[in-house]
């Protein structure tokens, strides 16, 4: 297929050049985005008198026609096109003619191209959020099931007080409600329409940008020429909110594996998300976590190809910008993909509520709460910190927990203990006493899922 630009050159472009040079095997994608943004300019172009309304009619038929043809299979895009705004034009004017040759006035690839990925990756955000409000659902249902299931919290990966799992689960909602926030606002500043900036330096045609803006359904358009075609902030921002996406499923990720071991063994996960061994056949392995864990990693990557890419470029168009979409869809895809397989596996997964509970029940998380039982007795915090720090090594001592041992020897400590601290340090009230906003209780849990709920609907 002809080049679009090939009026100023006298000699063929080198097969090298050409698959070099070429974005079809990745911009490809982007054609129904293409098309409709081609229909927006030729419905302005004969609206305007820049063309004949006729001719602009027989444009938009034609580009349905193409789309159409496209997505019923008719009609196979030519990957040896430069590009897919080659591929359509050329595509286009094989059909009309003379009259195809019209739509490109008034217009460069460069404003086309930064219209084009405004548009696809919009519709991606849409589908991104889409998949992510699915977590949220299957997170709030889990945790709702599980807003009294006793387990340990841990700080640096020591058990440390108890709380419930449904809270824990809560607390990764609150990760994806701020991810489905992040990608709003990207969301927001991408949708500006730079069509009408040209090729840098706009264009001499009387041309209605807001026309064109509207029938694409921007907010605004972009109102310096240069910035309008060389602005790739929207790729980076995205790439940035699906790199924290990525983190916090990598986090989660990590639990989930963790929680698989036999050293935990909190969590069973389905046969149908999980793999074996080649030679081990006793393994049961959380392959779909660790790639996802490790995925992320991928998804920084094309954050870091977007920034370095970007950042000694003068204004306006260069060629380099042509990597943005293949890193950016990279992202995408990535986050898709992995959002594909982590929510239905957390759906399926088995919580082993009395290894839960059996965790809980060791490594002294009630010590603040036998500390606080002091505290009500009137001795201060510190002082009550340092008899149940006393309390819990004379317990590793004789192989015993808070619960198990005699008043006798809490008495010993301090004389203010008497046998209503067993009832104190019971994990259940540990966790139901803990009702500021924001903590593990059951009323609280069932909170944090209302609101969970109402955000995303």
């Amino acid at each position: 297929m002809a080049q679009l630009w090939k009026g100023r050159f006298k000699k063929e472009l080198a097969k090298e050049t050409n698959d070099f040079n070429s974005s079809i095997g990745f911009d490809s994608r982007m054609f129904e985005q293409d098309i409709k943004g081609s229909i927006a300019h030729a419905t302005m172009l004969g609206a305007t008198g820049i063309i004949d309304k006729s001719e602009s009619d027989k444009i938009v038929d034609g580009l349905n026609d193409i789309l159409n043809d496209i997505k019923r299979g008719k009609l196979k895009i030519d990957m040896q096109a430069e590009d897919i705004h080659t591929f359509i034009e050329g595509e286009l004017t094989a059909r009309l003619g003379q009259t195809g040759k019209r739509l490109h006035t008034a217009r460069s690839r460069n404003d086309q191209v930064a219209l084009d990925i405004r548009l696809t990756l919009r519709d991606e955000i849409e589908e991104i959020v889409g998949k992510l409000k699915e977590l949220v659902l299957v997170l709030c249902n889990k945790a709702e099931e599980h807003k009294a299931t006793i387990m340990p919290g841990y700080t640096h990966l020591q058990r440390a007080q108890p709380i419930t799992f449904g809270h824990h689960l809560m607390a990764y909602c609150a990760m994806i409600l701020r991810d489905i926030d992040r990608l709003g606002d990207v969301k927001k500043r991408m949708n500006i329409c730079p069509l009408g900036s040209g090729a840098l330096a706009g264009t001499t045609y009387p041309l209605d940008r807001n026309m064109v803006a509207d029938l694409l359904g921007f907010d605004d358009i972009t109102y310096n020429s240069l910035d309008g075609v060389s602005d790739r902030d929207f790729c980076i921002e995205l790439a940035s909110a699906l790199s924290i996406v990525m983190v916090h499923l990598s986090r989660f990720s990590e639990e989930i594996i963790m929680w698989c071991s036999w050293e935990f063994k909190f969590v069973e996960l389905d046969d149908a998300f999980s793999t074996g061994s080649s030679i081990m056949p006793q393994k049961k392995n959380p392959d779909i976590a660790e790639l996802v864990r490790g995925k992320s990693g991928r998804v920084f990557g094309d954050l870091t190809t977007l920034l370095t890419m970007m950042k000694g470029i003068a204004l306006a168009y260069n060629k380099d910008m042509q990597e943005d979409k293949e890193a950016i869809f990279d992202a995408v895809d990535t986050v898709k993909m992995c959002l594909n397989a982590f929510t239905p596996m957390i759906d399926t997964m088995t919580v082993l509520k009395e290894n839960m509970r059996n965790a809980a029940a060791k490594g002294f998380i009630n010590a603040t709460d036998c500390a606080d039982y002091l505290v009500g007795k009137g001795l201060p915090f510190r002082d009550a910190y340092k008899c149940t720090g006393e309390l819990v090594a004379l317990c590793i001592d004789k192989g015993l927990t808070l619960e198990s041992l005699p008043l006798e020897e809490y008495q010993k400590v301090c004389s203010l203990f008497d046998s209503e601290v067993y009832t104190a340090i019971n994990l259940e009230k540990c966790v139901n006493d803990r009702k500021v906003v924001g903590s593990p209780c059951p009323e609280n849990v069932m909170m944090q899922i209302k609101t969970a709920r109402d955000k995303i609907q």
